[in-house]
């Protein structure tokens, strides 16, 4: 502001001077009136600069470039440095801002629920791909697009419809058929001048969950309920009829019978409970497989005679592989003796008489040992075979309460095998056998003791 000023001065001094020395020194008049026009002469010369200077400065201020600052001093200098410096920082503020709002749409991008904003005509502005996977929409074709147009499922029409917004509504989402349900949760939020804000969830596998632990609770009841009816009935027959002693005999074999089936599904029970709380057993060398083998033969055989009603024996072999003959497993001996004698025992009761039972232990080349149970009984559909490990599942129900079955062997055997890094393949052909392979990792056993 003083080098303003004293520029001002020093142009109109030199305007006056040169004013009083073109008009000479005779005039007293005369030389006022040149003098006092040489000043007004320098002043509108000084302003018309400092005009150019603030032209070029009002010019660059329309464009705000940085990269073209005009060069001056003054005042004007003072507000090109100033203006320069409040650009700079509003520039660096508004690229910081941008980095803060990409950062944010990357974050719900990798958000494993849908995020979706729609305007106040339920259009779409902008949803992640989540959202648009979920929902079967696109952003880039469907933008500005109603969202009812899309979304066609009246429970979705009914709760976009609905004045306030009330609990999440579930509806089938994209790829959504009987073989492989897809359910999405959408729940909506208001915010801003009548604008939304839609959240979907996947939630297929808590209503899997959910059904499951209904039909578990209603499988439960169901198998408890049956044989405490039969027992129920013979107690009140014992009570209120006079029986022969072979008769009472006979009843309490029945009851004897379905208590026993009572206490075996508890004991499964029991089981797999223990099986899906406790950790992975330690690698300790606690079952040689000879040994597992040949207690399986042994039940094998007895449960085959037990059943054999028209003398035609079954075929049951029992071998080892090269170099198994003194194997031994690392984990739990309890369980895994359990796992192999149940799917021994489950093809000895579904094999006709006179079938064959083939037991056999092996190496993989990856170092794995597989321990298979083939037989030559009536086989599984191929519908069947991925819901055989299910609790309760059975696929010929009847059959399998006669057999003495729970409905629990083979989840027992998938969660046994899973405590041991291990997995059961099930491959069956109808009319033609099953074969149950049970897969243990190389750290799990050991080719000598």
């Amino acid at each position: 502001m003083f080098w303003r000023f004293f520029s001002l001065l020093l142009l109109l001094l030199l305007g006056a001077a040169c004013g009083y020395l073109w008009a000479g020194s005779n005039n007293v008049l005369a030389a006022w009136t040149s003098l006092l026009s040489g000043a007004l002469v320098a002043g509108l010369v000084w302003w018309l600069i400092d005009a150019l200077r603030g032209l070029r400065v009002v010019s660059w201020l329309r464009h705000g470039d940085l990269t073209s600052v005009p060069q001056t001093m003054g005042l004007w200098g003072e507000v090109v440095d100033r203006t320069r410096r409040l650009l700079r920082d509003r520039e660096r503020a508004l690229v910081a801002s941008d980095q803060r709002l990409k950062d944010f749409l990357l974050a719900i991008q990798a958000s494993p629920n849908g995020v979706l904003l729609l305007d106040e005509q339920s259009q779409i502005e902008w949803c992640n791909q989540t959202a648009a996977q979920q929902l079967g929409i696109s952003m880039e074709r469907d933008q500005l697009q109603r969202i009812g147009n899309l979304v066609r499922d009246p429970l979705f029409t009914a709760y976009m419809g609905a004045a306030e917004s009330s609990d999440a509504v579930v509806i089938a989402g994209r790829g959504d058929r009987e073989s492989h349900p897809v359910r999405i949760s959408v729940q909506r939020h208001r915010y801003g001048e009548g604008k939304q804000l839609l959240i979907t969830r996947d939630v297929t596998a808590l209503e899997q969950a959910e059904a499951m632990r209904r039909d578990f609770v209603a499988n439960v009841s169901h198998e408890i309920r049956t044989p405490l009816t039969v027992l129920s009935g013979f107690v009140e027959t014992l009570q209120s009829l006079q029986l022969s002693p072979d008769e009472q005999h006979r009843y309490l074999a029945l009851m004897a019978k379905q208590a026993q089936r009572m206490q075996s599904l508890v004991e499964d029970l029991l089981t797999l409970s223990r099986l899906e709380g406790s950790p992975s057993p330690r690698y300790q060398p606690t079952l040689a497989l000879s040994q597992l083998m040949h207690v399986c033969q042994q039940e094998a055989q007895a449960l085959s005679a037990l059943l054999d009603s028209h003398g035609t024996a079954q075929i049951l072999t029992f071998s080892l592989g090269p170099n198994l003959s003194e194997a031994i497993l690392l984990g739990e001996a309890r369980e895994l003796q359990s796992a192999v004698s149940n799917l021994v025992n489950n093809a000895v009761r579904y094999t006709p008489e006179g079938g064959r039972i083939d037991v056999s232990a092996r190496t993989q080349p990856d170092g794995s040992l597989q321990l298979l149970i083939q037989d030559t009984g009536p086989g599984i559909a191929a519908e069947h075979l991925p819901r055989l490990t299910e609790r309760f599942y059975r696929v010929d129900r009847s059959r399998s309460r006669e057999s003495g079955g729970t409905g629990l062997g083979l989840a027992i055997v998938k969660h046994v095998m899973q405590r041991h890094e291990g997995h059961l393949l099930i491959q069956s052909v109808l009319g033609q056998g099953s074969c149950f392979t049970l897969t243990l990792p190389p750290a799990r056993w050991r080719a000598q003791p």
